[in-house]
């Protein structure tokens, strides 16, 4: 049986010098080319940020569809991540 290989395009892409630099000491420290790291990299950020613009879309179908989270849960969720604000004269 035969793997389908997927063609390949050419994509230029302008970086700064340092990057270039990383990316070739990558490369060379992990024994793969330098495409191979630029490749998965771009592959990852493309599957980070889908799923970000997936998850904003869904809340935006869940406003536009009139679901909100209750303000006791919005409470509870700001409660576990906002500083109290903390005056020096109560210190």
């Amino acid at each position: 049986m035969t793997a389908d290989v997927e063609q390949t395009v050419e994509l230029t892409v302008h970086v700064p010098e340092s990057v270039r630099a990383q990316l070739d000491a990558l490369a060379e420290a992990t024994d793969r080319t330098r495409q191979y790291h630029a490749l998965e990299a771009l592959r990852q950020y493309i599957m980070s940020e889908a799923w970000i613009v997936a998850r904003v879309q869904e809340g935006i179908a869940d406003a536009e569809a009139g679901r909100f989270a209750a303000p006791e849960r919005i409470a509870a969720v700001l409660d576990r991540y906002v500083v109290p604000d903390v005056r020096l004269g109560s210190i």
